[in-house]
């Protein structure tokens, strides 16, 4: 999950800055386009990722690999709060940049990173919680593969059973036990969380 979660918020940054900051032709229809497949429940092209994933060998005991590759994949998508933030900020500081002589990535890197540390947050956990808490597609590509299920199918596979008296109590003792990490998380990180939130819908 931390994997996931690095590699899906660089991407979410990078897509964001270069659609908040640069010019390109097909820009405005690759928004829209983006915006149009989100809309789209992701459940619809389980079958057809699942034997893409199939043909390379990431099902059931390479499910994890395949997992973060299809989660990593996609994040670029979510780009709308992220490119809202970015737009709050002034473009000013990149022009002067410029005149100066510093190229795209080391005003993104030294001057827009460090004005973004809200929406890096608010993206980190996002796409922490996405695989962390997926059940459907996790159990979809690693079924029947024990070693290779996540914490929300894992849990589910304690209740499966006959002895429901021995195992639900560990079924609840082990949802608490996945609540703390993320609770810790966001009780922290809360005050960052909500000013990406509320920075990123400023804007379009």
């Amino acid at each position: 999950m931390p994997c996931v979660s690095v590699f899906s918020t660089l991407i979410v940054l990078c897509v964001s800055y270069a659609l908040s900051r640069m010019r390109f032709k097909g820009r405005k229809f690759l928004m829209r386009f983006w915006l149009i497949l989100g809309m789209f429940p992701g459940f619809l092209t389980m079958i057809c990722l699942y034997f893409l994933l199939k043909t390379f060998g990431l099902t059931q005991a390479g499910a994890v690999p395949g997992l973060i590759l299809i989660s990593v994949a996609n994040s670029g998508m979510g780009y709308y709060v992220c490119k809202g933030y970015f737009d709050t900020l002034p473009r000013s500081l990149d022009e002067a940049a410029l005149i100066d002589g510093a190229s795209r990535a080391r005003i993104f890197l030294t001057m827009v990173i460090p004005l973004s540390k809200p929406i890096i947050i608010y993206t980190a956990l996002t796409a922490f919680m996405a695989p962390w808490c997926d059940y459907v597609f996790a159990s979809y590509v690693a079924f029947g593969h024990d070693a290779s299920y996540n914490v929300a199918v894992a849990l589910q596979r304690w209740v499966v059973t006959n002895d429901y008296q021995g195992y639900f109590t560990r079924f609840c003792a082990g949802g608490i036990l996945v609540a703390v990490p993320v609770t810790l998380l966001f009780m922290l990180l809360q005050k960052y969380y909500v000013e990406g939130v509320t920075g990123g819908a400023v804007k379009g």
